[in-house]
């Protein structure tokens, strides 16, 4: 009999955890609100959840705004949280993905500018859809103010590519 009512204790929630998790869906909620339209209409998310979210900017007052992050907190409950946080976490600027990927294209930026065509070839492999003449055109660009001392104007440039290609291939554009 004790190994029953151990079992039955092992899978309830405590209360502070259900308040927990009920917060963490209010704050998705919240975020989901200020993301760009056209990304939202690439996620899982039901026809009343996105009227909700689109409603979220007319909620000035602070009681207004608690109650209405605790409706999509709500609505959040019946969604497949995962797969909505995966591309949250991709353009929110303060998770460890979002980090990652900006390293990772930073890492490719200098490594185009520092080693050229050979660096220029395995990255049209990973990304196919790269204008390569542009591109070319833009670590010439980034060399030759490297050499002169200028401000890394064409490397901006270059970065800013590399970000609209790889949005571009996670979907994200």
């Amino acid at each position: 009999m004790s190994d029953y009512i151990n079992d039955s204790l092992d899978e309830e929630k405590s209360k502070s955890q259900v308040k927990r998790e009920m917060l963490a869906l209010q704050e998705l909620g919240l975020r989901l609100s200020d993301l760009k339209p056209e990304l939202l209409d690439k996620m899982p998310l039901s026809d009343e959840l996105r009227r909700a979210l689109a409603e979220t900017c007319k909620h000035t007052a602070h009681i207004a705004r608690k109650r209405h992050s605790q409706f999509l907190g709500k609505l959040l409950r019946n969604h497949d949280i995962d797969a909505i946080m995966q591309p949250v976490n991709l353009v929110d600027s303060q998770t460890r993905e979002y980090n990652d990927r900006f390293h990772a294209l930073e890492r490719w930026r200098n490594r185009l500018i520092s080693d050229g065509d050979s660096a220029l070839q395995s990255f049209v492999e990973d990304y196919p859809s790269t204008d390569i003449q542009h591109l070319r055109s833009l670590i010439r660009h980034a060399q030759h103010e490297l050499k002169q001392n200028k401000a890394p104007t064409a490397s901006r440039k270059i970065f800013r590519y590399l970000r609209d290609l790889d949005e571009q291939r996670l979907g994200l554009k």
